[in-house]
């Protein structure tokens, strides 16, 4: 038992070193994508520059995500899949940048900051209290909450909310380095593709 936490600590150190290393490094290196966005929002009537929200990470502590803004400001409080017609509200580049992903770029300070990991379930919005009870359960919430995870790989928003749950205690009971490495590796094709996505689906602004 000694032999195994020691092992299991040893690589979550690893795990957060990678983490600093590669999101204060990314941060520099995309610099001017980041101020081409925020420029680009910042002349889009009707939308700022980024979004922040409550999301729930390790231990289920709330913590506020950053994002760049793609849906306009007088978009009802609520999330994506609530909307009856969420495209009215998505800003013409906003759609862009969601199709990319690329509007999860500031999460990357959240990363560097020890909010977040590259890998992990992705976080919670507070109000999500079925899906949040079911993490407590399956024990998801000793892990950091990532910017992708096993679940975004596996289905993405065409899977239900059950199933992403499973897939999220599966990452979390079968955790390893390799296994991150996988998923980063898989995720770059997963964005490409824009496999899995379906606008709505998930709880973006």
């Amino acid at each position: 038992m000694k032999q195994f936490l020691h092992k299991y600590f040893g690589a979550t150190k690893w795990k957060r070193l990678f983490d600093i290393v590669v999101s204060f490094f990314s941060l520099i290196i995309l610099s001017p994508l980041f101020l081409f966005i925020m420029a680009v929002n910042y002349f889009t009537p009707n939308c700022k520059v980024f979004f922040s929200h409550e999301r729930r990470g390790r231990s289920g502590k709330p913590f506020r995500i950053y994002k760049f803004q793609t849906m306009k400001n007088d978009t009802p409080n609520c999330a994506t899949g609530e909307l009856e017609n969420p495209e009215q509200y998505i800003t013409k580049f906003g759609a862009f940048l969601r199709k990319t992903s690329m509007d999860e770029l500031p999460q990357l300070w959240n990363i560097l900051k020890g909010d977040m990991s590259f890998v992990g379930p992705r976080p919670l919005i507070s109000s999500e209290i079925r899906a949040h009870r079911l993490r407590l359960e399956y024990g998801v919430y000793r892990f950091r909450p990532g910017l992708t995870g096993w679940a975004q790989i596996n289905g993405r928003d065409d899977i239900s909310l059950m199933k992403k749950m499973k897939l999220d205690k599966e990452y979390c009971d079968k955790w390893s380095l390799k296994l991150d490495l996988i998923i980063l590796l898989r995720s770059f094709g997963v964005v490409v593709k824009q496999k899995g996505y379906q606008e709505g689906a998930i709880h973006r602004r």
